[in-house]
Order: C-alpha cells, then structure tokens, then sequence
C-alpha cells in the first residue's frame, strides 16, 4: 500500500451547538509583560471569527497559543469539547488546525501541487516508497487539482506551475487553500490580505467564504475593517492583552469596532452577556 497522507475528515455544514475550537482564561507572561489576560474565545464550525486590535494587542500571542506554537501559563484550550494541550504546531495541526501566518510558508522553487503537499508528501507504492522514499508525485498532482476543485479556487489554473511565478495573491491562495485541504476543523488566517492590490484581496476573501461554507470554523486577524466586516460573523476585539469584547458587524459598525479596538469606547454589561 501506498504512503498516503489524506486530509482528514470534514465536519458537518452545520454549526453545533458547542464549539469547534475553545479558549477560557488565557494567561501569558513575559517577565512583567502581560502577553495575555485571562483571554476568552469561541469558534464554531461554519463560522469566521474575525480578531482584531491594535500592535500589542495581543492577537499574535493568543494565535500562537492557539494552534501549539507558544504554551499558555494559565488557561485551558478545547477543540471538540475535549480538553487539548498543545506542545508543538505539530500536535493542533493533528487535531485539524491549520494557520498560515504572516510570512507565507511557500516554497517558491516548487510547483504548486508540491507546495500543497509540503510536509505530507505521498510516496510511491511498495519498496519504490518505503525503502527510497520516492514520491508519488502523479497522484499529489491529482490530489491538489481535486482539492483545489473542491475549493472552487478558479485563478489557480496549472498546478505545474512554481510557485514564485505567481502574483502575491495567488501565493496567498495556495498557503490557504492548503489549509483548506488539510484543516479538518479550524483554518487560522494571519493578515492574508495584507500587501495585495484589490483584486487579489477579492479572490482571498472569496476563499474565506467558501472555507466557511464547507463547515470549517475560520479564524480570521486583519487590519482592514472593511475585509472584517465584509466575511466575519463576530468580531473578536484584543485590547492590552485581554478581550474588550465581542460584536458582530449587524450590532456594531466599523466606528464602533475601532473605538473599542482603541479604548475610545466600552461595552455594555448587556452586550457583553451576547457574546
């Protein structure tokens, strides 16, 4: 048999009544710095979550703490109900959560397909695989053109094609759409639209909405309001390392998120109960 690595299975367009992905009580320290407070989140399959704050909100700790690539000092993380403890990207990746950050991790030299499968490649069948460790580069070919099928993904047409031939968009599009292949229940976006032109921005959003239509939960941390308030369900607000709230694009407008974003303005008790 064939050294396959197959993306695992995906949940239910409809949302549950729990969470996908929990947080209660994240607390991270840096000597005297408070990374995190005692931070609450909640994802729930078939939905985007957007996280927004100011630098140093805390947005990048919370992330990191989230999928394995930083431990939490206090606080418990769930996915599925089940209390997890993540030590390495390695382990939330294992529980179906998968993160492009800022800095996309592509190789540029590499085609496509090979950038879909970087980290999870398939190896030939038999002694070809198991012993040389040959890959079975015609069915990653294959695979990739399925899944980018089944993204709905139009602007990738040859998947022959490497990598840095690409526009900054289209790199976006394949480190998200393999994320969307392999994410099983959780795809994390860190600013994927930032440094792209209209255009660009246009084809990664419209790959958030059909991440979320395949009953992925999304997490989405941006800058932009207008892209937040165009895909988000509810809007997470970082502020000095805790949570200052969270609202939804039809209770609140983009003023509105900025002023509590900035300290400008407080939730009530009542609106804070709706989260």
């Amino acid at each position: 048999m064939s050294e396959t690595t197959e993306a695992p299975q995906r949940p239910s367009d409809d949302r549950s009544d729990h969470p996908v992905l929990e947080a209660e009580g994240l607390t991270k320290l840096f000597g005297r710095v408070v990374g995190l407070r005692g931070v609450d989140l909640r994802l729930h399959a078939g939905e985007v979550l957007a996280v927004i704050g100011d630098n140093g909100a805390g947005k990048s700790t919370l992330i990191k703490c989230l999928t394995g690539a930083m431990q939490p000092d206090r606080g418990t993380i769930k996915v599925d109900g089940q209390e997890v403890s993540f030590r390495s990207t390695q382990e939330a990746r294992a529980h179906g959560i998968e993160t492009v950050y800022q800095t996309l991790a592509v190789a540029p030299a590499l085609d496509i397909a090979s950038n879909l499968y970087l980290a999870r490649e398939i190896r030939r069948p038999g002694p070809l695989g198991k012993w040389l460790r040959m890959l079975d580069k015609r069915e990653m070919e294959r695979k990739s053109a399925e899944h980018i099928k089944e993204l709905g993904i139009t602007t990738l047409q040859n998947i022959h094609q490497a990598v840095e031939t690409l526009s900054g968009g289209q790199r976006q599009v394949v480190a998200v759409a393999r994320t969307g292949a392999f994410g099983s229940k959780v795809v994390i976006l860190d600013e994927p639209t930032a440094a792209l032109g209209v255009r660009e921005t246009g084809q990664v959003l419209r790959l958030v909405k059909d991440l979320k239509e395949q009953g992925l939960g999304v997490i989405l941390i941006s800058h932009n309001m207008p892209n937040v308030f165009e895909v988000a369900d509810r809007i997470h607000v970082q502020r000095l390392g805790g949570c200052a709230g969270v609202i939804t694009p039809e209770s609140h407008s983009m003023e509105d998120a900025v002023a509590i974003m900035t300290g400008a303005k407080e939730l009530s008790r009542e609106e804070q109960a709706l989260r």
